[in-house]
């Protein structure tokens, strides 16, 4: 199968295996809204830090080094297997002995017991991170597909038959657990590979040196990503960090969406073409003008029609985060661009400079957390933002350079997208002002209707190159 083929059916199930999942998640998630309080969601964001830093250090970076290595044996699955797993024990044990001082730390008892309940799916996942990492590798996203659904729906049957009977947080809880243990069960009985006690001290060392620095860069984006929920439940209550991590989840639906199905197809694909610069700057800018092409105006309507969609999923218990959700909205459209800029750095073995990039971008966001803390809780919200632009440019300068494609180029190429978007949000906002008084449904469905005709006759009538490339990516498949 040519390289063509096999991006165009990973990016198929791919996306299939992302929606199917997200869509299942979002559904159950609008139930688990209704049905709980956002104090309950409060408490699982409180951990979010931890469970990403562990994530991070169990995994070690050493399954992204597998991916990107053109030849692997069955040693290097079984070394880098071994020590995910003695990993995720050790960092279990250490989250179980640190609960009580996360506890205390947000001043909220219950989540000693949480916490060490939770850091199970740890040890559940590191069973099956080398499988999924091996299909991945393979670009064969239908298996993973067939694979991580029937484990979702499992754990979501579980949370939604809990929350039910009123188990509050513990729905929650016990719905990634099973969700954890299910889907390494499912890549055991799929998998052709079965780990092996192999433990090659030369292939860890050579993953680790690439690993090591992007699980770092990994720790600390997960630090600073999650600061702002520490701060928020440290000093305010887990009702706001409820309605921040729910505004934030909503925002993610569309861009964690594309960008992370299509990511699992771009990193192999990246991995394959990183020796042919031309080939790989025109795949790169091929990528990010179709995914923000698709995520821009999504958001944009989103942002623009936030209360009518806030009352409508989730009740009018929810309303505060509508300020919020707006606000991360505009965060949420660069997203992208951060995620293949930095992808760029890893596929071209440059985890040194990645992670000199992340020490960099961190303190400076120290810096613009502490000033803007003295200002309450929106100005933080302003500026994560402001920090996020500044962090684009400096993604943009690095990888751009090392694809011969600088900064002002990129901007040139997805300029239109944001002024089809702006005209599109003007003539929402206007819109909407004007059937303000009916009911949810009716502003939504009009506002995105219209909005998205707007936009698309836009492009259309500017000949912007996405929609060809839209229209002919399965043409010669």
């Amino acid at each position: 199968m040519s390289l063509r083929k096999q991006a165009i059916s990973g990016m198929i199930w791919s996306y299939s295996q992302q929606f199917g999942s997200q869509l299942l998640s979002f559904g159950v998630s609008i139930f688990l809204a209704r049905l709980l309080l956002p104090e309950v969601f409060g408490l699982i964001g409180m951990l979010a830090i931890f469970i990403g830093i562990g994530n991070a250090l169990f995994e070690g970076g050493l399954t992204s080094s597998l991916i990107r290595t053109k030849e692997v044996t069955a040693v290097d699955y079984s070394t880098v297997f071994i020590f995910n797993l003695i990993g995720s024990i050790l960092i279990y044990f250490l989250l179980y002995l640190a609960a009580p001082f996360i506890a205390d730390f947000y001043h909220q008892p219950e989540l000693t017991s949480i916490t060490r309940i939770y850091s199970l799916t740890f040890i559940f996942s590191a069973f099956g991170t080398v499988q999924n990492t091996i299909l991945t590798r393979e670009l064969q996203f239908k298996k993973q597909a067939l694979v991580t659904l029937p484990a979702l729906l499992l754990g979501s049957f579980v949370g939604l038959t809990l929350a039910h009977y009123n188990y509050g947080v513990w729905a929650l809880v016990y719905s990634a657990l099973v969700n954890a243990f299910f889907t390494s069960l499912f890549l055991w009985v799929s998998s052709s590979w079965f780990p092996k006690l192999l433990f090659d001290k030369t292939l860890f060392k050579f993953h680790f040196r690439y690993g090591y620095k992007m699980t770092l860069s990994s720790i600390l984006d997960t630090v600073f990503t999650n600061i702002y929920q520490i701060i928020i439940g440290r000093f305010y209550s887990a009702a706001q960090v409820g309605y921040y991590s729910r505004a934030n989840t909503l925002m993610m639906l569309p861009v964690g969406n594309v960008s992370s199905a299509l990511n699992k197809v771009v990193f192999p694909l990246f991995a394959k073409v990183q020796d042919d610069i031309p080939r790989f700057r025109n795949a790169y800018r091929q990528i990010m003008q179709i995914v923000l092409f698709i995520i821009t105006p999504v958001i944009v309507i989103m942002a623009l029609l936030a209360k009518p969609l806030v009352v409508f999923l989730f009740t009018e218990k929810w309303l505060p985060i509508v300020p919020i959700f707006q606000i991360i909205c505009f965060t949420g459209i660069l997203y992208p661009l951060h995620l293949y800029n930095l992808l760029v750095l890893q596929v071209k073995g440059r985890s040194d400079l990645f992670f000199k990039l992340e020490v960099f971008k961190k303190v400076l966001l120290s810096i613009i957390l502490i000033i803007s803390f003295f200002f309450g809780f929106y100005a933080l919200l302003w500026g994560q933002l402001l920090f996020s632009i500044i962090a684009l440019l400096i993604n943009t300068h690095y990888a751009g350079a090392m694809l011969n494609y600088k900064m002002w180029s990129q901007l040139k190429d997805i300029l239109p997208i944001f002024f089809f978007s702006l005209c599109m949000g003007i003539f929402i906002y206007f819109t909407d002002s004007l059937i303000e008084d009916y009911n949810n449904f009716t502003r939504l469905f009009t506002g995105s209707f219209f909005g998205t005709a707007i936009y698309f006759f836009l492009a259309w009538l500017f000949k912007y190159e996405s929609i060809h490339n839209i229209k002919n990516l399965f043409s010669k498949v």
